[in-house]
């Protein structure tokens, strides 16, 4: 079964078809981030956060996280909304928050299904045996090979990259139904150890690795001609890995590529705010991960004073404010996603029948 497609929303025809302005009843977002905390346990050199160059984060306090009593609020109107699914990411490390493994066993315990993106450098001890039992999956995020490198690219002792290593081995050891992915970050520095990296993985009990390229620029253009110089060595290297290292036990998802077509947009409204919104840390409600913390053209409104349930079903016009042409040539994951939704919605009712 795939992990990875795009498709995942045409199994919720009701929540597409009530996603056009004027279409009528405003429904819950399928799936929910969750940004409990801006404070982070490592620097990355290369964090979209915290990277002065890039949109993403740019009005970002790190000082910022949820209280637990508006978390709290936040768990019973998801359960009460029927959303399906909530994601902890940053902003910072979702393992910093204090109150993580409370919210996701409430979570968990409402039936909603629960997953979360990591450094690894704090998944142990309570928080790692809720996710272990009553997750869905578990991302680490890494790019070094050992302990310098880990060091050198994250503003961490070189202990870290052990410590990160021993952590997944344990988590896997907890024997539980999550699944255990790391996603690679690859950089020039680290495009000899792609493949390297995928071994030691596997060999250490990971049930995916997904390769990934780092973004360095707004322009999908610089991004490119930053990661030309090695592009073909770590091609080589990430499709080696899925020929050789993928089995029924390991996946291998190549997501290493050129980025231009993420960046320009040709759609005047963004199908998938309604779909995957941001709860951010600093009690803010985004349109997406890569608009977080973008005070100017990124927020659908403050949930500060209210309830997020009440904020979301007052309307539909907060979701047609921000136009993807003009105001999100930038980074964009949904960017391919969006493009199916439109040509799904767009379809001429008179000619559905010439399948």
């Amino acid at each position: 079964m795939l992990l990875y497609t795009s498709l995942k929303i045409f199994h919720y025809q009701e929540k597409l078809d009530s996603l056009p302005l004027g279409s009528g009843e405003v429904k819950a977002p399928i799936h929910i981030r969750i940004k409990p905390t801006n404070i982070c346990n490592h620097s990355c050199s290369y964090c979209a956060y915290r990277a002065s160059n890039l949109q993403l984060g740019q009005d970002m306090d790190i000082k910022d996280r949820i209280p637990a009593s508006k978390m709290a609020e936040i768990v019973e109107d998801c359960i009460d909304m029927g959303v399906k699914a909530v994601t902890f990411s940053g902003g910072g490390e979702p393992f910093c928050y204090p109150h993580l493994a409370e919210t996701a066993r409430s979570l968990a315990d409402g039936g909603i299904s629960i997953a979360s993106l990591s450094n690894g450098g704090l998944l142990k001890g309570e928080a790692a045996e809720v996710f272990a039992h009553r997750g869905t999956w578990i991302r680490v995020s890494m790019d070094g090979w050992d302990g310098p490198s880990y060091a050198k690219f994250r503003g961490v002792s070189e202990d870290e990259f052990g410590r990160v290593m021993q952590n997944i081995e344990n988590f896997q050891k907890l024997d539980g139904p999550c699944f255990l992915g790391v996603s690679y970050i690859i950089n020039r520095d680290n495009a000899d150890h792609v493949f390297e990296m995928g071994q030691r993985l596997k060999d250490i009990g990971v049930n995916s690795v997904k390769f990934s390229a780092c973004v360095v620029s707004n322009e999908g253009s610089e991004n490119n001609v930053y990661h030309q110089p090695v592009f073909e060595k770590i091609k080589n290297q990430t499709q080696r890995a899925v020929e050789e290292l993928a089995d029924d036990n390991f996946e291998v998802f190549d997501s290493y590529h050129h980025l231009d077509e993420k960046f320009s947009k040709n759609y005047d409204w963004c199908p998938y705010q309604q779909i995957l919104p941001i709860i951010a840390a600093d009690q803010r409600v985004y349109s997406c991960q890569d608009k977080a913390y973008n005070l100017d053209c990124g927020v659908l409104g403050s949930i500060r004073e209210q309830r997020f349930k009440d904020f979301w079903f007052d309307g539909q016009e907060k979701f047609f404010t921000i136009k993807p042409s003009r105001d999100c040539n930038h980074h964009c994951v949904s960017n391919g996603k969006n493009i199916m939704i439109h040509e799904y919605i767009g379809a001429d009712p008179e000619h559905l029948p010439f399948v």
